[in-house]
C-alpha cells in the first residue's frame, strides 16, 4: 500500500534525524539544527501512529499464527477473543493513519503572505481587488489572525492594482491556500449608467510565509534598487528614496516595497515577501520530485487557473473546481469563508486519499 511504504520511509527518516539532533557537529550549526529539530517535530506524530499500527499488525498475526496450532478449546476460544479484539482495532487505526497523513502537510500550520493583482476589466478589477482584499482581511479577523499590509498599489478610482498583506495566527495557510488562482466579478459597476454587468477579474497567491533559517538568501544575489514612492496617479509622496526593489539575480524573482517612509523597513518588507516566494518555489519542486502524478486540489499559487466567479445580481458564489454554487455571496464577502473553504478542505483531502491508494 502506498500510503503503508511513504510512512515506512519516514519512519526510517525519523530514526536518523534522532540521531542528527544529538550530534555535537550537528547542535553547533544553529540553522541546520534549527531545521532537523522542526523536520523531526513534523514526522513525530505520524511515526508514532505508523508504528502503533505496525505493533497491531504484529500482535495479531502472532495471535492468529498461536491460534492455528493450539487444540485445547478454553486456550482456543481465549485466542479467538485476542484476534477478534486485534482486528476491530487495526481497521480504525488505518483510518486514523489515513486522516493523519493527509489532514495536514509540512505547511499547513504556516502564516501565509497574500499577493492579490487586478486583472482585467481597468478599474473595476482594481475595484474587485479591493473587495478581495476586504473579505479576506475580514474572514482574519473573524478567525482571529492578524493582517499587515505589505505592499499596496492604489488604483485611480479605489480599490488596488496590487496588494500584498501578510496574515499571521493559527493555520493561516492551511486554510487560505485553496484561494490561489483567478477570481472573476460580475456586477453593475457604479459608474455604469445603463445598469450593464460588467466582468472582470482579479488574481490571487497564496504562499508559505518561511522562517528565517529555511531560505537562505545570499546578499550578493540581490540586486537592490532605490526609488521614491509614488502614490495614485503616479504622484511623489516621499522626498527621499525609501521605496525598495530588489531582484533575486539566480531565479529573476522581482518584490518591491513602498508603503513605509523608511527604506530599512521597506527592505525588510521586501526580503520577507522574497523568502516565501523563494521557499514557494522550493516546496513546489519537492512536491514535484516525490510524485508527478500526485492529485492535489492547490499548493502551486498559480495565478493561472480561474477558480472562482462572484456574481453580484444573483448573489451567487461558484467556485469551479468542485462545481459549489451558494447564494450567500453577501455573507462571503463580509468574511463568513467557512462554506466555501471546508468543501475545498474535504475535497483536497479525498484527492490525497485516492492518490495514496493508486
Amino acid at each position: 500500500m502506498a500510503l503503508l511504504d511513504a510512512l515506512a520511509k519516514m519512519s526510517e527518516r525519523f530514526d536518523e534525524l534522532e540521531t542528527l539532533i544529538v550530534d555535537p557537529e550537528v547542535i553547533q550549526d544553529q540553522s541546520r539544527y534549527t531545521s532537523l529539530l522542526k523536520e523531526h517535530g513534523g514526522l513525530k506524530f505520524k511515526v508514532e501512529a505508523y508504528r502503533r499500527y505496525r505493533t497491531l499488525e504484529r500482535e495479531l498475526a502472532g495471535a492468529r499464527q498461536e491460534l492455528a496450532v493450539l487444540e485445547d478449546p478454553e486456550e482456543r476460544e481465549l485466542f479467538e477473543d485476542e484476534v477478534r479484539s486485534l482486528e476491530e482495532q487495526l481497521e480504525p487505526a488505518l483510518e486514523a493513519l489515513r486522516e493523519l497523513f493527509v489532514t495536514d502537510d509540512e505547511d499547513a500550520n504556516r502564516d501565509a503572505i497574500v499577493e492579490i493583482r487586478a486583472g482585467a476589466g481597468g478599474d473595476e478589477a482594481a475595484l474587485f481587488a479591493g473587495s478581495l482584499f476586504d473579505m479576506y482581511s475580514r474572514y482574519a479577523e473573524l478567525k482571529g489572525w492578524n493582517v499587515e499590509v505589505m505592499e499596496a498599489a492604489p488604483g485611480t478610482v479605489g480599490g488596488y492594482k496590487e496588494m500584498t498583506m501578510a496574515i499571521k495566527g493559527d493555520a493561516v495557510f492551511k486554510h487560505l491556500q485553496y484561494e490561489s488562482g483567478g477570481h472573476r466579478v460580475q456586477r453593475v459597476p457604479e459608474t455604469e449608467s445603463q445598469g450593464r454587468i460588467h466582468t472582470s477579474a482579479a488574481t490571487v497567491a497564496v504562499l508559505p510565509e518561511a522562517d528565517d533559517v529555511e531560505v537562505n538568501i545570499n546578499e550578493q544575489d540581490l540586486r537592490i534598487d532605490t526609488y521614491r514612492s509614488s502614490g495614485p496617479g503616479g504622484q511623489s509622496v516621499n522626498k527621499t528614496s525609501s521605496a525598495i526593489r530588489i531582484t533575486h539575480l539566480p531565479s529573476g524573482v522581482v518584490v518591491s516595497c513602498q508603503d513605509e517612509k523608511s527604506q530599512h523597513k521597506n527592505k525588510a518588507k521586501a526580503l520577507r515577501i522574497l523568502s516565501a516566494k523563494l521557499y514557494e518555489m522550493e516546496a513546489r519542486k519537492r512536491n514535484e520530485a516525490r510524485s508527478s502524478t500526485r492529485k492535489a486540489l492547490i499548493g502551486s499559487g498559480d495565478r493561472s487557473q480561474r477558480i472562482r466567479t462572484y456574481n453580484y445580481p444573483q448573489n451567487r458564489l461558484t467556485d469551479h473546481r468542485i462545481g459549489l454554487t451558494l447564494y450567500c455571496l453577501d455573507k462571503v464577502l463580509q468574511g463568513e469563508l467557512g462554506p466555501v473553504i471546508e468543501p475545498l478542505m474535504e475535497h483536497d483531502k479525498e484527492l490525497k486519499l485516492e492518490s495514496l491508494e493508486e
